[in-house]
């Protein structure tokens, strides 16, 4: 393995040379030779917040020229509920990295499985298209957590670009009757190719839940996208309004522009390696060493140059190893890697978040009659006939153009505990904060974390901002969606867990998937969070409605539910350990809080080199991460161009 890095330290550079001609405009690039001797900027990565740099950057700098390099090929992305399937079956996708963690010891060895877009357009044009943003507490944490110089990135920082980066069709006044959508057109503004919309269509019996979410006091929202994000919410799907096509951003931030872009390539099926600074950090933007695939040959790279800067936009698994091969990031395992350290950033590929959670089961004795029901697809063959053939008519209609649906329920842990058992929680969160054995026995054991001062701070203050966060009455803690009431269960996303995962590089082989160790329930109040959420879901048993149709519980029952003990081992039984929206790896925070990128989003000592996707996010939002991804491209993008126009 050490003899690879040497390899790749010693490389001769094998820069494009001058003479080669340039592509002709709007072909997608698949070979070296095809590329320009050099680009203004170079964006690694063509996911989500990666073309949406890459779009603004070209567009507002017609004399600069823009590469994005993407691992994955343009592809149609099919929706994530697109015929034939029936409801919650895997159908058609895109190509997609598949990985799975390390067992998760505190959750009985369970591993997660998490999928992430391999594709131009990246997770946008794999994801379940459900499209919604946080609460403005999750936004202002960002700020809180890093400090005054990153004011700008709270609420009213990134509200603009929420509003800038989606194209919002409110629905025609029939489907409003139909189906009672809300909204609130404020929130929304853009006009730009991504496109979010209400479907035509919603199962018959969702009415269901949303009166047991009455009857437990939930009250619906007209809009959550606008900062103030409780109660039920109705949360549009990234998809056309007509055609009830997945939109996406290999669509709306590359095919829809680049008629009119001579001056923006892509550069697909290569794979960003590492990044080389020939001269030093403070030299001016490094060089981007890239290789085809399939490819199993040092030999293989080669490089790219950037005359402005290098964006990194890989993802909260790719973008940390890229910065961890170029040797930035934790010294003692780059040391163990045999990478010469570059720059000692912990931060990187550590601080790892995604949602978990576990779920309610039952049964009902009393059916109640609704028509059509998931099932029917099932079961019916005229219905589903009908229903294919409606998804291909214009405007499409039926079943499949609901994506995986479009309601949630958002609480607090305010409205769903005592008083007692908040103050309780609140206390032992502040605990482990002021106390550095306790701080550090929750982080991974080492120099580079555990034991490091900065990420002990770091961890600190995010400890000390969540117990305010979850201390407001109008800061979700949990999310439950829902598109039907027949299928017998229902999920508590915890929105805000307090455990921290990492992402490494693999010792055995560099250049193959990271390792990853989510390390779910390392904080162990996790399962205080998941017990008071599945204690409050299991409220639906006493509504009168679910009375009404005998709904009896099948899991986890009352036994179990009230004791402590056992329900901790049945949310170890039955949790799902990925919601598949990882992120916060290379986190936006001060370097002596373990940060890895300012609120400019360069690297922290390091000249033209950013990063620009979620890991850049300190926290994990109470959302679906989508939008978010797209309204920090739009930020950066803000950012550089307006460094760039005053030079």
């Amino acid at each position: 393995m050490r003899s690879l890095f040497l390899g790749l330290a010693t490389l001769a550079p094998c820069f494009i040379p001058a003479a080669i001609a340039e592509p002709v405009p709007r072909n997608v690039i698949r070979s070296p030779s095809q590329l320009r001797p050099n680009y203004d900027f170079i964006i690694l990565g063509g996911g989500t917040s990666g073309l949406t740099v890459a779009d603004r950057l070209s567009e507002a700098f017609p004399a600069k020229t823009v590469l994005v390099v993407e691992y994955g090929d343009i592809e149609y992305a099919p929706g994530s509920f697109d015929p034939p399937v029936n409801w919650q079956q895997s159908g058609a996708s895109v190509n997609r990295w598949a990985f799975n963690s390390l067992p998760n010891p505190a959750m009985n060895n369970k591993t997660a499985f998490v999928a992430q877009g391999q594709v131009v357009g990246g997770s946008s044009a794999a994801n379940g298209q459900f499209f919604d943003r946080g609460s403005r507490h999750d936004y202002d944490a960002w700020a809180e957590v890093g400090g005054d110089e990153f004011r700008k990135w709270n609420w009213n920082g990134i509200y603009p670009f929420f509003k800038k980066s989606v194209t919002f069709h409110e629905p025609p006044p029939s489907l409003v009757k139909q189906h009672g959508y809300t909204w609130d057109i404020a929130a929304y503004g853009g006009t730009t190719p991504i496109h979010s919309s209400f479907p035509p269509f919603q199962w018959a019996d969702t009415w269901v839940l949303r009166d047991v979410w009455q009857e437990m006091g939930i009250k619906i929202a007209k809009e959550c996208a606008g900062g103030n994000k409780q109660g039920i919410c109705w949360v549009p799907t990234s998809q056309q309004p007509v055609t009830a096509r997945r939109s996406h951003s290999g669509l709306g931030h590359y095919a829809d522009v680049i008629a009119s872009r001579s001056n923006y390539d892509l550069l697909v099926r290569h794979q960003a390696i590492r990044v080389v600074y020939p001269k030093g950090l403070k030299s001016g933007p490094p060089i981007a060493q890239v290789r085809p695939v399939p490819s199993s040959f040092s030999s293989d790279l080669f490089n790219l140059t950037a005359k402005a800067e290098i964006i990194i936009s890989a993802g909260a698994f790719h973008t940390p190893t890229i910065l961890q091969r170029s040797g930035i990031g934790p010294a003692h395992f780059l040391r163990s890697a045999g990478i010469p350290v570059l720059l000692d950033l912990p931060g990187v590929g550590s601080n790892l978040q995604d949602h978990t959670g576990g779920g309610i089961r039952w049964n009902y004795t009393k059916p109640y009659s609704s028509f059509p029901i998931p099932s029917d697809l099932a079961n019916n063959a005229t219905f589903k006939a009908d229903s294919i053939a409606g998804f291909n008519e214009t405007p499409a209609r039926g079943p499949y153009t609901l994506a995986l649906g479009n309601e949630a329920i958002y609480v607090s842990l305010p409205r769903m505990t005592s008083k007692s058992t908040l103050s309780s929680l609140l206390h032992r969160i502040h605990q482990q904060a002021t106390s550095v054995p306790s701080t550090a026995a929750i982080l991974p054991p080492g120099p580079d974390y555990g034991s490091n001062p900065s990420m002990l701070a770091g961890y600190k203050s995010q400890l000390l901002t969540l117990a305010t966060q979850f201390a407001k009455p109008d800061s979700p803690t949990m999310e439950t969606p829902f598109a039907t009431s027949s299928d017998g269960s229902r999920l508590a996303f915890l929105l805000h867990p307090l455990s921290r995962g990492t992402v490494q590089i693999n010792l055995t082989n560099p250049l193959s998937q990271p390792i990853i160790d989510y390390r779910h329930g390392s904080n162990p109040l996790d399962f205080d969070l998941h017990i008071s959420h599945i204690r409050y879901l299991r409220q639906v048993f006493d509504t009168p409605t679910f009375k009404k149709y005998g709904a009896v519980e099948t899991g986890p029952g009352k036994e179990v539910a009230d004791s402590d003990a056992l329900l901790k081992e049945y949310i170890k039984q039955e949790i799902i350990l990925s919601f598949q929206h990882p992120c916060c790896t290379a986190a936006m925070l001060p370097k002596h809080k373990g940060g890895v990128v300012g609120p400019d989003l360069k690297v922290h000592g390091t000249r033209g080199l950013r990063v620009v996707d979620i890991s850049v996010m300190p926290l994990i939002v109470g959302s679906h991460t989508s939008a978010t991804a797209y309204a920090i491209g739009e930020k950066a993008a803000d950012l550089i161009i307006r460094e760039w126009k005053g030079r």
